[in-house]
């Protein structure tokens, strides 16, 4: 007997929910698992009293059964979706979990996948890490590995504000390890080539390797692309200041500030002198010189004739301070340059709230005409 005719004998004798029972099993044992999920939300629309000529559509659910019905769904969505992992069918189950908003699934096994040889699949696979946010972490090592440094750099460049904190200080990290690991290579290398040293003698660390040898730089020589340096030092800001990746990137700084002028491109304020003013901020970060770093950027503050360059001074000035402890430092630094920022950019009234510092907020407020901000710093002094 076919299956077909078997659910039209299980739906004569014993009703539309034995026939669908069977079908669901049928479907299971077959590994038929598109044509499950269709099959477990036709019977909940069966015992609904829905019409099934869409089983998936939620356009015909009544409000008042909607509850009950998305949560179907969203079983059904996670039961073919686990399935299909079990399956290694990535891509597919793929579908399910980003259609209930639950990448966790796939993002583990991302973490345990390596990259086929096959181009067309790779590529999938980066795709649904990197650019549709299941890994996106995992997505940029599939993306290093495969297309190399300088495509990871652009994609990382186009996707990083919209990463996860999280994924972002990884992603940054990544990167920084990656580089510092291909410019030691390369400075080990010519150290090498220049200098007889005795087996397990030379240097370890850039810094090591750079350190009085100004002529690794001579005649603007370099050796690693010099725009991926800078873009990777840019990166390093998002990255958590307790890890060991920061003193790689403290190197990295170090290394370029000995490179030819013509090489050490600008950034913008407060990191014109692009390396020297990354190395005092990462520095600041992790503890060391912190008073040298804050005079180097209030230096810098007071010699910018510009107010909006001010302003961007001043925001970073306030996030070292803050990240120092140093708030009341930072509350004063902002009443004088950012207290009437827009508050989708800097809130000067969140800055005093966490200082404790309700009479600034208030007058700021009073400044500036807002009669509910200066009542709501009122009644929180």
């Amino acid at each position: 007997m076919s299956t077909f005719d078997r659910i039209a004998e299980l739906k004569a004798a014993d009703g539309p929910g034995a026939a669908l029972d069977f079908l669901v099993e049928t479907l299971r044992s077959e590994k038929n698992y598109h044509k499950l999920f269709d099959a477990l939300l036709l019977k909940k629309k069966c015992e609904l009293g829905l019409p099934t000529v869409n089983p998936t559509s939620l356009q015909d659910v009544p409000e008042e059964q909607r509850a009950e019905f998305e949560n179907c769904y969203i079983q059904s969505a996670r039961e073919v979706g686990t399935a299909l992992l079990d399956e290694g069918k990535l891509q597919d189950a793929w579908v399910y979990f980003r259609t209930i908003g639950e990448p966790e699934a796939v993002a583990k096994k991302l973490d345990e996948t390596t990259l086929p040889d096959d181009y067309e699949k790779s590529q999938a696979l980066i795709n649904i890490a990197l650019y549709e946010g299941a890994n996106p972490v995992r997505g940029l090592e599939f993306l290093l590995s495969s297309n190399g440094t300088c495509n990871t750099i652009t994609a990382l460049d186009q996707a990083i504000g919209q990463f996860p904190e999280d994924d972002r200080k990884k992603a940054a990290a990544m990167m920084v390890r990656h580089l510092y690991d291909e410019l030691c290579q390369t400075v080990k290398s010519e150290v090498d080539k220049r200098m007889t040293l005795p087996p397990g003698a030379g240097p370890k660390t850039l810094r090591e390797m750079i350190m009085g040898r100004e002529w690794l730089f001579q005649e603007g020589n370099y050796h690693v692309d010099v725009s991926h340096l800078n873009s990777v030092v840019r990166f390093a800001r998002f990255i958590d200041p307790q890890s060991k990746e920061m003193d790689l990137a403290i190197q990295l700084c170090e290394y370029g500030c000995q490179l030819d002028p013509q090489f050490q491109y600008p950034g913008e304020p407060p990191f014109e002198e692009f390396y020297p003013a990354h190395q005092a901020f990462f520095k600041v970060l992790t503890g060391r010189d912190i008073d040298e770093g804050l005079k180097y950027f209030e230096q810098k503050l007071e010699h910018e004739p510009d107010e909006p360059d001010q302003q961007l001074i001043a925001y970073v000035m306030v996030d070292l301070l803050l990240k120092c402890e140093r708030m009341d430092a930072a509350v004063e630094l902002a009443s004088k340059h950012l207290r009437f920022v827009d508050e989708q950019v800097f809130s000067f009234a969140e800055l005093c709230q966490k200082a404790g510092k309700p009479d600034k907020w208030a007058a700021a407020a009073k400044e500036s005409g807002d009669l509910v901000g200066y009542a709501a710093a009122l009644v929180q002094s």
